[in-house]
């Protein structure tokens, strides 16, 4: 499932859902080349200014110096944005403090392969200049993979758009209960109706198929069954 849209703010941004293994369809908000702009730009003012200070301290060690300096050079821009995306869950200082976060497209973590290869095309990314590859590749798909991304299989989301927890029902009627039920009970069928809005219809029938000896029914008329009632006990009708 996905959703595309240009927000009021005028950032480009989209929303894209996985579904967890219990039926939970988890939304996450994808961020867009602007937000990951300055992402980068603020990780690359930090490997530089790391790489400077390398090279004040090291210029006084002549050979051994220039040798170091060539190691931090490789550590700090090729695996930089590795242990950090990998260590510090998804996120690079520069990704922190814009809110964003790598993430597989299943929405798991990132692993150090996965790691590895959206940074080691980075390069790819960049060319011809400035990410021109990467920004054509974003432009022309759903989740603004850019070449990186769709070869280790991530995405990158923002981490500022919490959602909140939704306890609506969905209009229709409302049914009494044909016995009465505990309050424990009555949190329980509430529950149940509140969180099938956000399962898959399959996983919806399958809890509601345990209240059967109660409903009377199984399947998507159990799940209507018990939402009815919810809307019942809300003191709630369409």
């Amino acid at each position: 499932m996905h959703e595309g849209a240009l927000n009021p703010d005028g950032r480009i941004d989209s929303r894209y859902a996985v579904e967890t293994p219990d039926g939970i369809a988890l939304p996450l908000d994808l961020a867009g080349p602007l937000p990951r702009a300055g992402a980068w730009l603020l990780d690359s003012i930090i490997r530089a200014g790391l790489l400077i200070a390398l090279a004040w301290v090291l210029l006084w060690l002549e050979a051994i110096g220039a040798a170091g300096m060539l190691l931090a050079w490789f550590l700090i821009n090729w695996w930089y944005p590795v242990f950090f995306e990998v260590l510090a869950h998804g996120a690079t200082p520069g990704k922190r403090a814009a809110k964003l976060k790598v993430l597989m497209d299943d929405g798991t973590p990132v692993g150090w392969s996965s790691a590895i290869v959206r940074n080691l095309l980075r390069q790819v990314d960049f060319l011809p200049f400035l990410y021109t590859t990467g920004l054509i590749a974003m432009f022309c798909n759903k989740r603004f993979q850019r070449l990186g991304d769709l070869a280790a299989g991530t995405v990158v989301i923002r981490t500022d758009r919490g959602l909140a927890a939704d306890y609506s029902l969905d209009d229709g009627p409302a049914e009494s209960l044909p016995v009465a039920l505990s309050t424990d009970e009555q949190r329980t069928v509430l529950a149940l109706a509140e969180r099938s809005r956000r399962l898959n219809p399959d996983r919806a029938a399958e809890l509601s198929n345990l209240l059967m000896p109660l409903t009377g029914t199984n399947g998507l008329a159990g799940v209507s069954r018990v939402q009815s009632w919810a809307r019942a006990l809300r003191g709630s009708s369409a």
